[in-house]
């Protein structure tokens, strides 16, 4: 009777797996009041942790790394052995891995967060669990958008971000029936949630964790020589906060078959009380608010979506005062040139930017100057990556490029109509004071709003000298 009853999973066994409403982005509760201290865990692990670093927390992003002092560049700030990352690694002699994992490969490539979350939550919910040191620390709740009310899902105001928002959503409720019908008949010892109940809200928060804390990084070497990439979470070293202006670096180390995973000071001095930043990587805000839970104002990499639709085109050229566009009805050169771009064909691509670094995309911008050009052997001399660059000025002729850009500032007035508030009205709402999810959507609104005007004003600059230097000519 004693061993039978070892299997039978009670409250004493496992930690609950209930997930708690956002209440504030800069400073989120942890799993546990006290928390045990990640510091002395890694250190008592084999880890290395710089005498300077501290944990704090930091009034815009929660949690974060300060040094405590001066840190000379190229120093090791924090060194983690082998087996303190948490990866996805199954136990084929464990029968909750050998559920665990069918189950994992249920989940979309795009959503590999998820396959990881589901190892975390298997680790959250076991009593005496390695990385419970680690676990306890991390944040109760996140700000990540699936998290948001419907009201504040529509205040995005941005139709691709709302799609991206409602997929997860529709996948975490699908996906908890799945694994309540995995869950339904299994003996005790194969249950890898210890018996507990897991729900589209406890999946929600695993797959929030690892979207905002985990790397993909090297794996084991294959036979080919190159290595797999393999997901995993970093306990301390991510809790470093994001810049594109980092001054630490992640770095892998194989020493002596004894592989380990290490955060370096930049190539520069870190001074005291200056926070430990590691680049998350060049994205939009789109990824920012979907992965992480927060937006960068000013981002250089923010763009907005737009679908290349030829009576929109058509439409935005007209507006711009183009005589005769022809986009809905390209004549069959151009058409070859529009295959090639991608923006024609069988299964093309019609999902094209403006903003960030390029300011236009390259696809967007060659296809508007062939199409708003008649001249066939002009544009046949050039090749396709200079049609595509912006840095090549009027290669068709002043007035082709002047119609070019006219065109795009049409689209931007096009797509800037498409939000209901303007920056104004949005500034006047944040100093009313609002929710933390209410506020992040409006920064996120409010900065593709700003995208699109720097935009316009880029452009419109662009036109007046292509138009003064047509006329000096003259």
């Amino acid at each position: 009777m004693a061993a039978a009853k070892l299997l039978i999973p009670t409250l004493s066994h496992f930690r609950p797996l209930t997930c708690a409403a956002a209440v504030s982005a800069s400073n989120p509760a942890r799993l546990v009041p006290h928390p045990p201290d990640l510091l002395k865990w890694i250190k008592r692990e084999g880890g290395f942790v710089h005498e300077a670093v501290t944990i704090t927390q930091d009034t815009t992003y929660g949690l974060g790394l300060v040094a405590s002092g001066g840190i000379p560049k190229g120093s090791d700030l924090i060194v983690l052995p082998e087996h303190v990352p948490l990866k996805f690694q199954s136990d084929k002699d464990d029968e909750a891995d050998s559920v665990l994992l069918p189950l994992s490969n249920r989940v979309p490539e795009e959503l590999w967060a998820m396959k990881l979350g589901l190892k975390l939550l298997q680790e959250r919910a076991k009593i005496g669990s390695f990385w419970w040191p680690y676990i306890s620390n991390l944040p109760e709740t996140y700000t990540v958008p699936i998290f948001f009310s419907g009201e504040d899902i529509k205040n995005l105001q941005y139709a691709p971000l709302l799609y991206q928002v409602n997929k997860r959503c529709r996948f975490l409720l699908e996906f908890e029936q799945e694994v309540k019908n995995v869950m339904k008949n299994l003996k005790p010892s194969e249950h890898p949630f210890g018996g507990q109940d897991v729900d589209a809200s406890s999946l929600g928060w695993a797959m929030s964790a690892v979207s905002s804390r985990a790397f993909r990084l090297y794996g084991k070497k294959l036979p080919n020589g190159t290595h797999s990439d393999i997901p995993m979470m970093l306990p301390l070293i991510d809790m470093c906060n994001h810049s594109f202006n980092p001054n630490a670096r992640i770095l892998q180390e194989q020493d002596a078959g004894n592989p380990k995973m290490l955060i370096k000071a930049a190539e520069r001095e870190i001074k005291q009380s200056d926070p430990l930043l590691l680049n998350y990587g060049c994205l939009s805000n789109d990824f920012f608010l979907l992965d992480y839970g927060f937006v960068i104002p000013s981002n250089p990499y923010d763009h907005i979506e737009l679908k290349y639709d030829g009576a929109l085109m058509d439409a935005a050229s007209m507006a711009a005062g183009v005589s005769s566009p022809n986009f809905s009805s390209p004549a069959p050169w151009q058409q070859e040139i529009l295959f090639q771009l991608n923006l024609d064909g069988e299964v093309p691509n019609l999902k094209v930017t403006i903003g960030g670094p390029e300011l236009v995309q390259g696809r967007l911008l060659a296809a508007l100057r062939v199409l708003l050009s008649n001249d066939r052997e002009m544009v046949q001399r050039y090749d396709l990556s200079v049609l595509k660059s912006l840095s090549a000025e009027g290669p068709l002729g002043v007035a082709n490029e002047v119609a070019a850009f006219r065109t795009i500032i049409a689209l931007c007035v096009i797509a800037l109509g498409h939000f209901p508030t303007k920056i104004m009205d949005d500034e006047s709402l944040v100093k009313q004071g609002v929710s933390v999810s209410t506020e992040l959507a409006i920064q996120f609104r409010m900065q593709k709003k700003s995208v699109i005007i720097d935009v316009m004003r880029d452009l419109t600059k662009r036109v007046k000298l292509l138009l003064s230097k047509e006329t000096t000519t003259a």
